[in-house]
């Protein structure tokens, strides 16, 4: 076994929006970002393939907690794909296995296909992808040339927009796409090639957007280890707290009792939803809200389970 990694630097807190370069896989972009800042606990909200860049959520420290979290949001990918050539992978690293010639397709039968696209859709998901069929990740059996059954999984695309088309023997468009956590976009650009009788495969994939965290506040792994070789890499963080309010409705409580109480892992009185809840107090010297836990009831009505217990009650004093 390897050897465990460990801090080399101050122990922090907190959420990176990093913009993940083609090349490496994430999880050489998170080992790249551990080594520069010094740091043990380290991980990442979603996956990008190799070839595809963009953002990629790191959570370092105890915000590694908040992962579940903020992993479920909305994607947002700007992409590319060409029509008349399918590939085993769905995407151009893998090999060819069927051409067409793409010529008839014009932009409004492209546009007809990708509205089949939107709404709640079902795909089969890819054997390259990293989901696990009898305790092995798809891509480890396709690497090894098996191919396996897979169910298909019903998933959410709520925007799909065309926004360049190239037409020809071997027509590419490019296209924007907002979709649930676990789509696969190479997927769709494989179904609309099949939609189209043409066959198709994704050439290019920027994720644009994680849920509320943007491409236009990610930095690139070189200006991180050079912050970091600076001594500044706190700088470069999001707050626990504020990365978990981008994502959840917040209660602020201000019942001291119950507060300790909640430090202690009991129950949110009921929260008037559902859905996952973020429970904050000013507690401290400084009075600045602080993250308590996250909670979510079973019912409507119902006091709130905690799902997260993030202060404990030494660190209210």
């Amino acid at each position: 076994m390897g050897r465990r990694p460990r801090e080399t630097g101050p122990v922090v807190d907190g959420v990176l929006i990093v913009d993940k370069p083609a090349g490496p896989t994430s999880h050489g972009v998170v080992q790249s970002v551990r080594r520069a800042a010094g740091q043990k606990r380290v991980g990442h909200t979603g996956t990008l393939d190799p070839a595809a860049t963009g953002v990629l959520v790191v959570c370092m420290g105890r915000a590694t907690k908040l992962v579940p979290f903020l992993q479920a949001g909305r994607k947002t990918y700007a992409a590319r794909m060409r029509l008349g050539v399918e590939t085993d992978s769905q995407d151009a690293d893998g090999a060819v296995v069927a051409v067409t010639d793409a010529s008839h397709v014009d932009e409004r039968s492209l546009c007809e296909a990708l509205t089949r696209f939107q709404g709640d859709i079902e795909q089969i998901p890819p054997m390259v992808s990293a989901l696990k069929v009898g305790g092995e990740r798809l891509h480890e059996k396709a690497r090894r040339g098996e191919t396996v059954e897979r169910a298909a999984r019903k998933v959410t695309v709520d925007d799909l927009m065309l926004d360049a088309f190239e037409p020809g023997a071997r027509a590419e468009a490019s296209f924007l796409v907002t979709c649930s956590a676990g789509t696969y976009v190479r997927t769709i650009a494989h179904d609309v090639g099949q939609a189209l009788g043409v066959g198709g495969s994704l050439v290019a994939l920027r994720r644009i957007a994680n849920g509320p965290f943007v491409v236009d506040e990610a930095h690139t792994v070189d200006h991180v280890a050079q912050v970091a070789e600076d001594g500044a890499f706190p700088s470069l963080l999001i707050d626990p707290l504020d990365a978990v309010a981008r994502m959840l409705p917040q209660i602020e409580v201000d019942d001291p009792a119950l507060i300790r109480r909640l430090t202690q892992g009991a129950e949110l009185p009921d929260p008037g939803t559902t859905d996952d809840v973020a429970a904050t107090a000013r507690v401290g010297p400084d009075a600045s809200p602080r993250l308590l836990g996250i909670y979510r009831a079973a019912r409507a009505g119902s006091p709130a389970r905690p799902q997260l217990v993030w202060t404990r009650p030494e660190e209210l004093a």
